[in-house]
């Protein structure tokens, strides 16, 4: 049940990232951010009404003021690097994040079996595969790949601050993250002074966004809650291949051989890990 919930938050997570990143090519990238982190926020509260914040959250709210600040720089890092790259090469790249709860999770003490092992360097060595011979002359030139790293940090710290977080009270480390994440926002919104607006068929993908964000985060914390954050940060970093065939079926992006094989091992990696759960 662990890993099947952290695939489905990798499923929400690389659905909204395409969303993001194609939006952002004809929406002000700040206007996705913000409106998306509206509708956030707002889907926390059936949360908080179907599990209210407990009389002690304790680290909950700090660990969620941690992840919102990882989630602010790791989502505008992402959006923009979709927005000028190759959906193909910056989303596994940003899967890199997942060095981050791994490490944190083995130093902890998590004990995974030797499949486990295998399906974890599996499901690693297919996103650097993914990445593809594209670092040369590829669409946008370094500056994607730099943010790409910079949104793997930021997702890194944003998926460990909730699983720890998760451990004190669950419902306050979102409401936390949520919060902090808009803020940000919304002090770049002032310093820019852009007015986010949206009608149609990209408000509807921003709400969508904004729904999909949530739920990813919401399923990652009860997985990390329930399992080792080792398996399930290795499980939710599938999330680029979710990315990166959308890319290929709806943006007509062309994949080389290597990347496809990148992607296939992502998936049979993390397949492994859910089966040996």
């Amino acid at each position: 049940m662990t890993a099947i919930l952290a695939l489905l938050a990798a499923g929400f997570l690389g659905t909204a990232d395409f969303l993001g990143g194609a939006l952002s090519r004809r929406v002000p990238m700040l206007t996705v951010l913000v409106l998306s982190q509206l509708v956030a926020t707002a889907a926390v509260v059936p949360r908080l009404i179907a599990e209210p914040i407990g009389g002690d959250p304790g680290g909950g709210y700090l660990w969620g003021v941690v992840s919102g600040i990882g989630a602010a720089v790791g989502v505008s890092a992402l959006y923009r690097a979709l927005a000028i790259g190759t959906m193909g090469v910056v989303a596994p790249i940003a899967a890199l994040s997942v060095l981050v709860p791994v490490v944190a999770g083995l130093v902890g003490g998590d004990s995974p079996g030797s499949l486990l092992v295998i399906g974890m360097i599996v499901a690693v060595l297919g996103t650097v595969l993914a990445s593809g011979p594209e670092l040369k002359g590829g669409t946008g030139g370094i500056k994607p790949i730099l943010l790409a790293l910079l949104a793997a940090l930021g997702f890194g710290t944003n998926n460990l601050a909730v699983a720890w977080g998760s451990a004190y009270d669950v419902s306050a480390t979102l409401l936390a993250n949520v919060l902090t994440t808009l803020v940000l926002y919304l002090i770049a919104l002032a310093v820019v002074r852009v007015a986010p607006r949206a009608s149609g068929w990209p408000l509807v993908g921003i709400v969508a966004i904004g729904v999909l964000g949530f739920l990813a985060n919401l399923f990652f914390a009860i997985a990390a809650e329930t399992g080792m954050l080792s398996v399930v940060a290795v499980c939710v970093s599938v999330f680029p291949a979710v990315t990166v065939l959308l890319g290929w079926w709806f943006l007509k992006e062309r994949l080389r051989v290597v990347q496809i094989i990148g992607v296939v091992l992502v998936l049979g990696g993390a397949a492994v890990v859910s089966l040996s759960v």
